[in-house]
């Protein structure tokens, strides 16, 4: 592989935690591949991330001005107003600086949902990578739009050129902690040393989405309280409205809430038996590599088909149908029961995360290496 001298890599994730994460890990693996990677976001992912970043993972992070008000709530709207009409004017100038006055930047890997960001590529002259931080099986969905056959993004085929790389497992890309959007609570961990190994269920629908509403909020507090059940159970500050009346006095001995949660930590605990979860891909995979049953209640998107995977095809969870204490009860005692799912869950880790599966996606990140290498050359050479 012949390495341009300080080649960087711009990396653009999309603004939401469960994309973040994934492009950092891949960021990770390019430097020891011996890139500079650089992560640009927008200015108030940034003011959330730059303080938990690990100064030994040699990853540069950036900003762009993103035209929001510090103090003003950010929603979907505003984040994709952000993305369209703000960042990719700013993030051009950015762009033509780094490659300018910082060394030649070999590509751009951009999140397929900052779509603005593939133009500022091609108007930069830089190769730009697509990254889909989700299960390949929704990509292939999305791949067979006929759009993208007429604008020749994929081939003649009608089949994209991918590289899976991800879980990337090596210590490289594992050892630096994922950077947060929210401070962690980290006394859940030391209240799950006090409790008794596989006893705790640990509830949390993701980070983007208002996660189920109020009225099902109640019902599945009720439901825990009723079952006497310990529970960490990660619910935003905003979202906690359908809690009933004094809810978190009367649960204090029997379980926690909190704002956010170390999540891998705490699914890697032996105290927690099982995983309440959206089906988010990021949280089904870390609930893969930490090995622990899943209880499914997917909200939106590709949740939906990555639950019917994780129920229908590994058989390493149970789909709810509803958080009445009935529902809770029957799902509990389902997963729990399948004396044959932790070794699916064993061999499900060992596929996609084991020895022969990290080998292959850091072989799979090489051959990337070396064709987006071919690009950039190319490119820079049309341009001298």
């Amino acid at each position: 592989m012949k390495l341009i001298k300080r080649s960087k890599i711009l990396l653009l994730p999309y603004p939401a935690q469960g994309h973040v994460n994934p492009m950092m890990k891949l960021a990770l693996a390019l430097v020891n591949c011996g890139f500079e990677p650089v992560m640009i976001t927008p200015e108030f992912i940034h003011r959330r991330i730059i303080s938990s970043l690990d100064p030994k993972a040699k990853i540069v992070c950036m900003s762009v001005p993103d035209g929001l008000e510090k103090d003003v709530a950010i929603d979907f709207f505003a984040i994709e107003k952000v993305m369209e009409n703000c960042m990719p004017i700013h993030l051009e100038t950015l762009v033509r600086q780094i490659d300018e006055e910082d060394g030649r930047v070999a590509c751009m890997i951009v999140d397929l949902l900052v779509s603005s960001a593939i133009e500022v590529g091609r108007r930069c002259g830089v190769p730009v990578a697509g990254f889909w931080p989700a299960m390949l099986a929704t990509y292939q969905l999305i791949a067979g739009i006929p759009d993208m056959v007429r604008m020749g993004l994929i081939s003649e085929t009608g089949k994209p050129l991918v590289y899976q790389v991800v879980p990337l497992t090596n210590k490289h890309a594992t050892n630096s902690k994922n950077p947060s959007f929210w401070e962690e609570d980290t006394t859940s961990l030391q209240w799950l040393d006090e409790q008794k190994p596989n006893s705790v269920v640990y509830i949390s629908f993701g980070s983007w989405v208002s996660p189920i509403g109020e009225s099902k909020v109640k019902s599945l507090a009720l439901a825990l309280e009723a079952m006497k059940l310990p529970f960490i159970w990660v619910l935003g500050l905003a979202w906690r409205e359908g809690l009933p009346v004094e809810y978190t006095e009367r649960i204090s001995k029997q379980g926690k809430l909190v704002s956010w949660a170390p999540q891998v930590e705490i699914l890697q605990h032996k105290a927690v038996g099982c995983y309440l979860t959206h089906c988010g891909w990021n949280s089904t995979m870390e609930a893969i590599q930490c090995q622990k049953r899943l209880l499914c209640y997917p909200v939106a998107g590709d949740q939906f088909l990555n639950c019917a995977y994780i129920v229908e095809k590994w058989k390493i969870g149970i789909k709810m149908n509803g958080f009445a204490q009935k529902d809770v009860e029957d799902g509990l005692r389902k997963v729990m029961d399948d004396n044959e799912m932790n070794k699916r869950l064993i061999r499900l880790y060992d596929r996609t995360m084991g020895k022969e599966a990290n080998l292959k996606a850091m072989a799979n990140l090489n051959n990337f290496i070396d064709d987006m290498m071919k690009m950039s050359n190319e490119s820079h050479h049309v341009g001298l």
